[in-house]
């Protein structure tokens, strides 16, 4: 940030000495040869000290866990949020429509029967360390996963359909598919650098949390739990050097703790906001509230029987709920519109299947789900399928045991616990005992990937392409018994559903694609493994204060925060570099007082108020 000195608007103080004209004449030709004679004058180093400008980082609040900064490994939002910001893929997509736009490769074509893709590389691109981005480095990224299924947990599904990948030479990459497939290949797949990555004996267990090397705008510099993730503008960012010099990830133990932070002006963005904190923020000085499109889902997840990649069931998880007469009674008894009016205050949308609204190419579109709330229908469907109610109100599941589920939710969420309390009613109506447990965000992950837990929240931020999202409901997406390998969404498994994910991932008529999509949103939604309650906005607030508004996407009524790219925070750019270049350069000569007396004080006070500045500008970072 930089600062320059006004322009002094008073005279040297000419009081006993303005007697004493020889004198000030001896003392003013003192001065003037002082200025000429030595180059570290007051005159240079005020100007100096105003031409440096102080490093400006942009403080973001982490209120989810880090479950890992190794992009072959790292699952949580919270993660790979961060992770966007340090890689590129061969493509990204823009922040105006989400579009397809230039990545590492700054263009690509394919053959004529879609089954290779050719990607060009810029000579121009660098790694943060200075080294070139080449395509064998793309080559390398997608031969570690394909060789290595501990390095297909996050990814491994981008891969199915790949034969083969090689780098003709440094700047040319052939990607030959096993079929036409309709999403780029390049378009999620995080690339990394090979010279650092080679280097590794295990890149699976590779923390890669201090220093890293990147190609996106920010690179880590550091992470520990306690102090959070520090960043660093990437110099050789091909779009060009970010305006702030860093990022830090500030950890806070929930979202109330970082909106006083945000108040006090610890904090300069925060997002994942409840609809009260929201409100409470729309009307606070130097604070400005953003309400965007969010591209996450809501869901309450059943459990239907997790199994292993070796077909054995794994966790304890209630047996009942294997049975989808239950788990569709248990949707009906949820009343989802409640739950978006009351918890969220109506800041967002009615949901259908998995793809949000914000992608019409692909959200089902309809106003009649047929397993919309009605408890009387939920009822009915217990009593036809045995479930016997008691005298006490519950009911028994098939065994004659009492038919009591958990319900898990995220701690740092309060929403969860929100929706937890209308929920348990909701379900002892039909006679269903429920008890509702919180958890860090990296031990629900855990549970939910090993099978232990009935029934508990999530949520998936959805690309523009839902190619992949879909990918991880095939019966190939599910992980070995160690929770390893593949990553599944609900960990079910139906074979027409994994006939209709093929058939969408290589028809290329947008048209006929698009069908098949909500075909595939469909089933699932009859499986009723994973009942997506709502679509929410994104809720965020920032310092208005400090920082100029950030690039959204998309452009209208788009996000700031969790975008499918880094544009928002890389857009981050301060107030104060706007109104310091409007502000008048120092003038030298008038600095310098014609008598010694007065430079001395000249100088004191031109260093006070330097130090003054920079307090401020250390008070407003």
């Amino acid at each position: 940030m930089a600062h320059s000195l006004p322009d002094p608007t008073g005279t040297p103080g000419t009081s006993t000495w303005g007697r004493h004209a020889r004198l000030r004449r001896a003392v003013s030709a003192l001065a003037a040869l002082s200025l000429a004679l030595v180059p570290g004058s007051l005159a240079s180093s005020a100007a100096t000290a105003a031409e440096e400008p102080d490093p400006v980082t942009l403080k973001l609040a982490l209120t989810g866990d880090i479950d890992s900064l190794n992009p072959f490994i790292a699952i949580l939002a919270s993660s790979t949020n961060i992770l966007t910001m340090q890689y590129e893929g061969l493509v990204s997509y823009s922040a105006e429509n989400n579009e397809v736009v230039p990545g590492l490769a700054e263009s690509w074509e394919t053959s004529e029967d879609g089954t290779e893709w050719t990607f060009t590389f810029a000579e121009d691109r660098k790694w943060s360390d200075g080294e070139p981005i080449t395509a064998n480095d793309a080559a390398f990224t997608f031969r570690a996963i394909e060789e290595s299924d501990a390095l297909k947990q996050a990814n491994g599904s981008l891969l199915e359909s790949i034969k083969s990948v090689e780098a003709t030479d440094d700047q040319t990459l052939v990607i030959t598919l096993n079929e036409p497939q309709a999403p780029n290949p390049g378009s999620s797949l995080a690339i990394v650098p090979e010279h650092i990555w080679s280097e590794v004996e295990d890149p699976a267990t590779f923390a890669n949390d201090k220093d890293a090397v990147g190609s996106g705008p920010f690179t880590v510099v550091d992470y520990s739990a306690t102090s959070g993730v520090t960043m660093k503008a990437n110099p050789n960012y091909w779009r060009g050097k970010a305006k702030v010099d860093g990022v830090t990830f500030v950890p806070y133990r929930n979202s109330d703790a970082a909106v006083q932070a945000l108040r006090t002006g610890e904090l300069d963005v925060v997002g994942g906001l409840t609809p009260a904190q929201f409100k409470a923020l729309e009307n606070e000085p130097n604070i400005t509230t953003n309400a965007g499109a969010g591209r996450r889902y809501q869901a309450i997840n059943l459990n239907s029987g997790t199994v292993n990649s070796e077909g054995n069931i794994m966790g304890d998880g209630n047996p009942a709920l294997q049975d989808v007469e239950l788990r569709k009674a248990i949707i009906r008894a949820i009343d989802s519109n409640t739950l978006l009016e009351r918890v969220l205050e109506g800041l967002g949308q009615p949901a259908t299947g998995e793809i949000p609204a914000v992608y019409p190419l692909y959200h089902w579109d309809t106003d009649e789900l047929p397993y919309s709330y009605d408890p009387e229908a939920a009822n009915k469907i217990l009593d036809d399928a045995g479930y016997e109610m008691g005298a006490d109100g519950l009911r028994t599941d098939k065994e004659g045991n009492p038919l009591r589920l958990r319900l898990a939710g995220n701690n740092t969420q309060a929403t969860h616990q929100q929706m937890a309390d209308y929920i348990t009613p909701w379900l002892r109506e039909i006679g269903i005992e429920v008890v509702s447990e919180s958890m860090a965000p990296a031990q629900l992950n855990d549970d939910s990937t090993l099978g232990n837990y009935d029934m508990y929240f999530t949520g998936w931020g959805i690309g523009p392409d839902p190619d992949f999202q879909l990918s991880i409901n095939q019966c190939s997406s599910r992980p070995n018994a160690d929770g390893t390998g593949a990553i599944s969404e609900s960990n079910w498994c139906s074979p027409e559903f994994d006939a209709l994910y093929k058939e969408q991932h290589t028809e290329l008529d947008q048209e006929r694609r698009s069908e098949l999509v909500v075909e595939a949103q469909k089933l699932i939604y009859d499986g009723a493994v994973n009942n997506v309650l709502f679509y929410s906005d994104s809720l965020e607030a920032y310092r208005s204060d400090r920082f100029e508004p950030f690039t959204t996407q998309p452009t209208e009524g788009g996000v700031i925060l969790g975008q499918n790219g880094p544009w928002g925070v890389y857009s981050a750019t301060p107030v104060s570099s706007v109104e310091t270049a409007s502000v008048a350069a120092p003038n030298p000569t008038a600095i310098i007082a014609p008598i010694a007396g007065v430079l001395v004080v000249g100088g004191i006070a031109a260093f006070v108020l330097v130090k003054r500045r920079r307090a401020t500008a250390d008070d407003r970072q």
